[in-house]
C-alpha cells in the first residue's frame, strides 16, 4: 500500500545523501518533495501541515546542523515523526479486571468487520484467550452466517440466536420467514445475550459484531450507540478501509463524535490504494491503531506498532516482525535437532532442505517477508514477479526422489534427473537448478559447522578459531623466507644468530625457571613406597 509513498521518499533522501552539508535552500527542498509525497498519499491536509512544519523546524536546529552526517540525521527525524503521526507507542488490548472483555467492532459496511471479528478471535485464542463471537449485524443478508464460517475456521463458537437478513428477500416461502425473523430481531437484545452467555460458560473474551452502513446516517449511529449502552465494551474498535483515502478520516471523525471508540483497526492494508487514512486516522482522532488486517486469510493479522510501520513506509525493513513470524512457524525441536546433526558433523541432505522450505512456507508469503528487509524497495518489481508456487515446485521435486538420491544428490544422473522432473511435472532444467541450490545451501552449512555455527568467514577473526587465512599464511612464509639479495641474507643470518645466542638455553627458562640446565642427582629423588623394586634397589 504504501510503495509509491516509500519510493518518492527514497528519492529524496538519496538526493540529499549526496550532499556534505545541508543549507537552509536544501532542507526546504527536502520539506516540499515531502510535502508533495504525503499529499499524493491522500495524507489529511491538517496533518500534512503539521508533519511538514516539525520536521522543518526540527532540520534547522542545532540537531542536524552539527551532526556528522546531517543528511542521515534528516531521515531519522522523519523516521520519528512518522512515527508521532502513526500513534508514537504500540497500544496492547485492555482487558476487563472481572471477565469477561467485551470487544465491540463498528464501522462502515465493506469494511471488513465480519471478518476482523473472526481473525481478532483466532489471535486471541492463540494466547490463550477463549473468545466468543456475537453476530448483532441482523440487517445485512448473510452477515450471520458469514460469521459463523468465519468463527468456525478460526475454531472460536458464534452465539447467533437469529438467523439475520437473507439475500433471498420474499422470493421464496423460507425466505419470506426468514425475513419476518430478521425484522422482528433485536440486535440490542443479541448484544446483552451474547455477553450473558459468555459469562455463562465462562469466556473469557466476547467480540460484538455489529451492523454497519454503506455511509454515516442517524438510525447507524444510534443502533451502535445502543449496543455500547446495553453491552458497556472494554474496548470499541472502530474499523475502516485504508482504501477509502481521505473518506476515512470523516468517517472516523463521525463516528467519535456519535458513538465514541478507544482504537482503531485498519483492514485492506494488502491493497493498492495510497494509504493516506493510515497516516491520517491516528493523527485525527487522536486515538491509536491498535491492529491491522493483511490479506485473506485469517492469520494475515497483526498487531499495529508504529515505529515498524515507519520503517516499512522508509525502506528500512520490519526485521522484528519478520523474526515473530518465524518464531512461530519454526520448530524449536527441528532447530535444535538440526544443529545438533551440523555440530556432530553430519550433511544437511534435500529431507533437510524441504523441511526447511516447508516451515518458511508456514511464515506467510514470500513477497511479504522479503518485503520487510531492509532496502528491498529497490527490487519491488522482482519481489512482485516472484511466484508463490516455487515452494511447491521444490516440494514436488524432492518428493519425486527416492531416499538414496535426497541422501546423496552427487548419484543423479541425466536419466534419473528425466525420472524425477517426469515424476514431479516440472522439466530437467528446473531439476538441475534445484541442486544447483542445494549445493550451495549444503556448502553454506559446512562452512558454518567448521567456524562452530558462525557464518564463513567468521573464523578467520583473532580469538574465532578456524583456519588461517590465505592472506595471513602467505605472510608468514614471507617473514620466514630468505631474501634473494646476498647482503640482505647476510645480514638476516647475523640477526638470527643474535637471536638463537640470546635465546635461553634450558627448557622453561622463558617462564622464569632458571637459565642453565640443572642435572638432578638420582640418590636425592623420593620415590613413593614400593617403586624401589622396579628400580632394582
Amino acid at each position: 500500500m504504501f510503495a509509491t509513498l516509500s519510493d518518492r521518499l527514497s528519492a529524496t533522501f538519496k538526493n540529499l545523501r549526496t550532499k556534505g552539508r545541508l543549507s537552509e535552500a536544501d532542507i526546504d527542498a527536502t520539506i516540499r518533495e515531502i510535502r508533495r509525497a504525503l499529499l499524493d498519499a491522500d495524507v489529511a491536509v491538517p496533518v500534512v501541515r503539521e508533519f511538514s512544519s516539525t520536521v522543518r523546524e526540527r532540520a534547522l536546529s542545532a540537531e542536524v546542523s552539527q551532526a556528522l552526517n546531517p543528511a542521515q540525521q534528516v531521515v531519522s527525524i522523519v523516521h520519528e515523526e512518522l512515527i508521532a503521526i502513526l500513534g508514537g507507542q504500540q497500544r496492547a488490548l485492555r482487558l476487563a479486571k472481572n471477565p469477561p472483555t467485551v470487544i465491540l467492532l463498528a464501522g462502515l459496511q465493506g469494511a471488513g468487520k465480519t471478518t476482523l471479528a473472526g481473525k481478532l478471535a483466532l489471535h486471541l485464542r492463540e494466547q490463550g484467550h477463549t473468545p466468543l463471537l456475537v453476530a448483532a449485524d441482523l440487517q445485512r443478508p448473510n452477515a450471520v452466517t458469514q460469521l459463523q464460517v468465519v468463527g468456525e475456521r478460526a475454531g472460536v463458537p458464534v452465539f447467533a440466536p437469529h438467523p439475520g437478513a437473507s439475500d433471498e428477500g420474499e422470493q421464496t416461502e423460507e425466505g419470506r420467514r426468514w425475513w419476518e425473523r430478521s425484522k422482528k430481531a433485536d440486535p440490542v437484545k443479541v448484544a446483552r445475550d451474547g455477553v450473558e452467555e459468555a459469562r455463562t460458560k465462562l469466556h473469557d473474551v466476547v467480540i460484538v459484531d455489529t451492523a454497519g452502513r454503506l455511509g454515516v446516517d442517524a438510525e447507524m449511529m444510534q443502533q451502535a450507540a445502543d449496543i455500547r449502552d446495553a453491552v458497556q465494551p472494554d474496548e470499541t474498535l472502530f474499523v475502516v478501509d485504508a482504501m477509502i483515502g481521505q473518506d476515512a478520516v470523516t468517517t472516523a471523525q463521525a463516528f467519535a463524535e456519535g458513538v465514541g471508540f478507544t482504537g482503531v483497526v485498519l483492514s485492506k492494508l494488502d491493497g493498492d490504494a495510497r494509504g493516506g487514512a493510515a497516516l491520517s486516522v491516528a493523527s485525527v482522532t487522536g486515538q491509536p491503531i491498535m491492529y491491522a488486517s493483511t490479506g485473506e486469510k485469517l492469520t494475515d493479522f497483526e498487531v499495529f506498532h508504529p515505529d515498524r510501520m515507519a520503517s516499512r513506509i522508509l525502506d528500512m525493513g520490519d526485521v522484528m516482525t519478520l523474526i515473530e513470524q518465524a518464531q512461530k512457524a519454526f520448530d524449536a525441536e527441528q532447530a535444535e535437532a538440526m544443529a545438533g546433526k551440523l555440530a556432530a558433523g553430519e550433511d544437511f541432505t534435500l529431507d533437510d532442505f524441504l523441511v526447511q522450505m516447508q516451515q518458511l512456507r508456514q511464515m506467510g508469503s514470500m513477497k511479504k517477508m522479503l518485503g520487510m528487509l531492509p532496502g528491498m524497495g529497490q527490487m519491488r518489481e522482482a519481489i512482485e514477479n516472484f511466484d508463490e508456487r516455487e515452494v511447491d515446485r521444490i516440494e514436488a521435486i524432492v518428493r519425486s526422489m527416492t531416499p538414496a538420491e535426497r541422501e546423496a544428490p552427487k548419484i543423479i544422473n541425466g536419466s534419473r534427473r528425466a525420472r524425477i522432473a517426469k515424476g514431479s511435472g516440472t522439466t530437467a532444467t528446473d531439476v538441475n537448478q534445484l541442486l544447483e541450490r542445494f549445493a550451495g545451501a549444503q556448502k553454506m552449512m559446512r562452512q558454518m559447522a567448521k567456524s562452530g555455527g558462525m557464518p564463513p568467514g567468521m573464523g578467520n577473526l583473532p580469538g574465532m578459531g578456524g583456519k588461517k587465512s590465505k592472506g595471513r599464511q602467505q605472510a608468514q612464509r614471507k617473514v620466514k623466507g630468505r631474501s634473494g639479495n646476498p647482503a640482505k641474507r647476510a645480514q638476516q643470518e647475523r640477526e638470527a644468530s643474535q637471536r638463537r645466542e640470546a635465546a635461553p638455553s634450558a627448557p622453561g627458562s622463558a617462564f622464569g625457571l632458571g637459565g642453565a640446565q640443572q642435572k638432578a642427582d638420582p640418590s636425592k629423588v623420593e620415590l613413593p613406597p614400593g617403586m624401589e623394586k622396579f628400580l632394582g634397589r
